[in-house]
């Protein structure tokens, strides 16, 4: 059976106009002032929905976007589900192969590209097979593509499009932190569904908010903090284009005095040690949130005593579209992933698929309406993440008697030492701690005997004092226990990361090897 009203698009752009919301801004771009009222997003897309199915694309034909946070992304998304054409907002910060992997994978038949990007992705979309439109946001005159606008310049305005709720809407890419990116398929009754659980229980937004995520709309987290959940509520949305600097971050809160931020541990960490520099931004905020990777108990910490705001750390997934575990604001404690959002059910398993139990680690296994439908044209990926209701994260977590679960880490970046489980995550925790440290990544490394022992990557804040390997070592034999220490410490520059936040352990355990 199939609705006007089961389309995402009604929920999220349509029902604001009826609402008395058409004047209210939606969007507003930090740095260019551009912006977006909740009756210019409906109206551009229904000019992009009617543009698409002019130029030939037909419903569940998927359209590529690489598109950076602009007034522009909010407009093409809807308007390609507002028509029943699946949208793909693709990672911005890729190299040509990587693009040219996923445009095939999908069979994009139309690429949207921001003009800052479009010299990246050129070089591959002569050859690609399925592209037959190349829309350009920003420039004009390239040959082989078409202007933005040029694009819907008389375009027939297209109503939204009935739809089951179950069918297919859009695709995010995993972010592939252990491997190549991943076609996730989301149906359409899953954005609201994060609405009603973690945006609703949780982020507990408000028509009044300004809410500003440094995390970028192209991938799941990002996507729920700056499109989902503030048009769940009508609420305004700051876009900021540009790479999340900790200056230009520190910046836009003081410019664009938003309510509500939305960062990463890596950012956070970042920000924190400008601000003991150059001090804490005049925002109005009164709720942070924190995804991607784990939050270190000390940079939660020093944040809070900057901006008197406690970051809510959340874990969440492409696969489930946005965070299912959480602290929330009348329950939190640093140092651990929180409880279960309402909406969402847990369960820890052992190698064997056995439940384990409290105070034993295990694989964090997830219920919930958000799930996706599956990989496209990846069978047996499929059939190993989505078990029926469940789905597998890959995280090892370890729940407390009190119902809260710590993040032990990824189950491909766990090891043993002496027999015994080791979470990369605690040593990192106990390492950022220092005063020196700015961020750290712990893998398992062999000794002479052949023997794996944790192996320490760390960036320092500032010059390094004497001695500092013997510092970090007692400082995390005195905080965690003294057989966990790093046995090997390499001081570095900066760690690999995915464009999500997220610290790639696979590329640092390779050179330990």
């Amino acid at each position: 059976m199939t609705s006007t009203t089961e389309n995402a698009a009604h929920y999220f752009v349509d029902r604001h106009l009826t609402e008395g919301r058409g004047d209210k801004t939606a969007y507003r771009e930090a740095g260019t002032g551009r912006s977006l009222t909740f009756q210019q997003m409906a109206d551009g897309a229904e000019r992009l929905a009617g543009a698409l199915l002019r130029a030939g694309i037909r419903p569940e034909e998927r359209v590529a976007m690489l598109v950076l946070d602009t007034v522009e992304f909010p407009q093409i998304f809807f308007g390609a589900l507002k028509c029943g054409v699946v949208p793909i907002p693709i990672n911005t910060l890729l190299a040509a192969p990587v693009y040219d992997a996923i445009l095939r994978d999908s069979r994009a038949s139309a690429l949207f590209v921001s003009a800052p990007l479009y010299q990246t992705i050129a070089p591959v979309l002569a050859e690609n097979p399925y592209l037959r439109h190349v829309i350009v946001i920003g420039a004009a005159d390239i040959e082989g593509t078409e202007a933005f606008e040029d694009f819907l310049q008389g375009a027939e305005r297209v109503p939204t499009r009935p739809v089951s709720a179950d069918e297919t809407a859009f695709w995010l890419y995993s972010s592939g932190s252990t491997g190549q990116p991943k076609g996730v398929q989301h149906v359409h009754s899953s954005l609201q569904a994060t609405a009603d659980t973690y945006g609703a229980h949780v982020l507990g937004l408000t028509e009044a908010d300004r809410v500003f995520s440094a995390a970028k709309l192209f991938f799941a987290y990002g996507l729920g903090n700056a499109l989902t959940f503030p048009l769940a509520v009508g609420a305004t949305t700051i876009l900021f284009a540009g790479r999340p600097t900790p200056v230009d971050m520190i910046a836009t809160l003081n410019a664009e005095k938003p309510t509500v931020f939305c960062g990463v541990p890596t950012l956070y960490a970042a920000m924190v040690a400008e601000m003991d520099k150059t001090g804490t931004p005049d925002a109005p905020l009164r709720r942070c949130i924190s995804a991607g990777e784990a939050l270190p108990e000390d940079v939660g910490m020093r944040w809070e005593a900057h901006t008197d705001v406690a970051i809510l750390d959340g874990v969440g997934s492409t696969e489930m579209l946005h965070i299912f575990l959480s602290n929330r604001p009348d329950d939190l404690e640093y140092g651990t992933s929180g409880t279960a959002v309402p909406g969402y059910d847990m369960r820890l398993v052992n190698e064997a698929g056995a439940e384990v139990g409290d105070n034993e680690i295990g694989e964090l296994l997830v219920n919930g309406a958000s799930s996706a439908a599956g990989y496209w044209n990846q069978r047996a990926k499929s059939r190993a993440t989505f078990e029926g209701v469940w789905t597998r994260t890959g995280d090892k977590y370890e729940r407390r008697p009190d119902g809260r679960y710590v993040y032990c880490g990824r189950t491909d970046d766990m090891f043993k030492v002496s027999g015994i489980w080791v979470s990369p995550f605690e040593v990192e925790q106990a390492l950022a701690s220092h005063a020196s440290v700015l961020e750290a990544a712990v893998v398992a490394a062999r000794d002479a005997e052949g023997l794996e022992k944790p192996k320490a990557f760390v960036v320092l804040e500032g010059a390094a004092p004497e001695d500092l390997e013997t510092l970090l070592i007692e400082h995390v034999k005195s905080r965690i226990g003294k057989w966990k220490y790093p046995r090997w410490i390499e001081i570095v520059e900066d760690l690999p990361k995915t464009a999500t936040g997220k610290i790639q352990r696979f590329k640092l355990r390779d050179g330990a090897e």
